[in-house]
This record gives C-alpha cells, structure tokens and sequence, in this order.
C-alpha cells in the first residue's frame, strides 16, 4: 500500500472516530468473578477514589470536578471529590493525564 493511500485512510478512520476518542472517562478495572469487595478493583481508580484520564488541551478541570463529585456521589463513598494529583503519560496516548480525586462528605 502507497503511503498516500496509508495516510488517507488513518485519517479516514480518525475522521470516523470523531471526539470520541479525546472523552474523559474514569480509570477503573474490574477482576472478573472476584467476591471480595476488597479485591474488586483493580487499576488506580476505585468508589473512595476516581481517577480521571483525560487530555488537558481539551477537557477543563470545571468538567473534572463534575465527574469525580458524580462518581463519588453514585458508589455512595462522599457528597464531593477533593484532588488530589495529576500524574502525566501513564495514560492512553491522546488521553495521557490521570488527575486523581478522593471523596469526602462535605
């Protein structure tokens, strides 16, 4: 394949993808078949603590800040998320920060 034609069609797909590929989603694994609440999760996000991934050129930290109090307020672990960090490039390559929150009743 031509590398015109390679090119063409990378953009078409991207094209195809639209913004879905630059939305904020919290970081959360689940070990299938697992019981023990404790060993539930897996991955850095858990109910008492979300994190966020995220691409900083395009989602703002008001819209951060929205998501963490939502997933805090859905598993019932805290009425607001506070922040805690942000950590870069440990994420997936056009969502490349993690902002990590912890919830708290407020």
């Amino acid at each position: 394949m031509s590398s015109q034609k390679l090119t063409i069609s990378c953009l078409f797909l991207l094209f195809l993808s639209g913004c879905g590929l630059f939305n904020p989603y919290i970081d959360r694994q689940r070990n299938p078949g697992v019981a023990d609440l404790a060993q539930l999760y897996k991955g850095p996000s858990t109910p008492e603590n979300p994190v966020i991934c995220y691409n900083g050129l395009i989602t703002n930290e008001t819209e951060l800040q929205q998501m963490a109090d939502a997933e805090c307020i859905k598993h019932g672990t805290g009425t607001k998320a506070e922040f805690v960090k942000t950590t870069h490039f440990d994420g997936k390559l056009l969502l490349p920060t993690h902002a990590h929150y912890k919830c708290v009743k407020k």
